[in-house]
């Protein structure tokens, strides 16, 4: 399955390693650090698994926006994410540009249920599994500075390479 990534900048993978100490009581942490604009869905989509059309389509798609502005907030978490175990340990993103991108996505694309549309949190997964209680008690004990940045670029995601499959400047 490819996704529509939104890179994110050192800053926010030095902050997620400043935070890595405090995360080892969750069964996995996250290493690779993304941010996701959309899932390309081959059930919403018959040609979502092609990456040469996905390209294609997205171009004109794309046109007219010139870059993301985003901006990390805090700590939040999932108790009982749509999918895959709980809880979910994230940094919480704030961009208006790319919830305007990403409904105008699923216009075109569609809209996975229960994870995008009037759903979609942005995000960058820090770890999950394990208890409740372990997530609540480190989002109200530790605060975060806030990280502003402006993305140039997106990224096409394989996930079954885990890894990016092609970049797509933003201009």
């Amino acid at each position: 399955m490819f996704s529509l990534n939104v890179p994110v900048p050192g800053r926010v993978d030095r902050l997620a390693a400043d935070l890595h100490p405090e995360l080892t009581r969750f069964e996995r942490i996250r290493e690779r650090h993304t941010l996701l604009a959309k899932r390309f869905d081959t059930a919403l989509d018959d040609e979502a698994d092609s990456l040469p059309r996905l390209r294609e389509r997205l171009r004109p798609l794309l046109r007219g926006v010139d870059e993301i502005d985003l901006r990390i907030s805090g700590l939040d978490c999932f108790e009982i994410p749509t999918r895959g175990s709980g809880p979910v340990v994230y940094l919480d993103v704030e961009s208006a540009d790319l919830h305007t991108l990403h409904r105008r996505l699923c216009e075109v694309f569609g809209t996975v249920p229960e994870l995008e549309g009037d759903e979609y949190v942005p995000h960058v997964t820090l770890a999950r599994g394990g208890r409740i209680d372990d997530a609540t008690d480190l989002i109200a004990r530790r605060e975060i500075d806030p990280i502003e940045w402006t993305a140039g670029e997106l990224q096409i995601w394989d996930s079954r390479y885990r890894e990016a499959a092609a970049r797509l400047p933003l201009r």
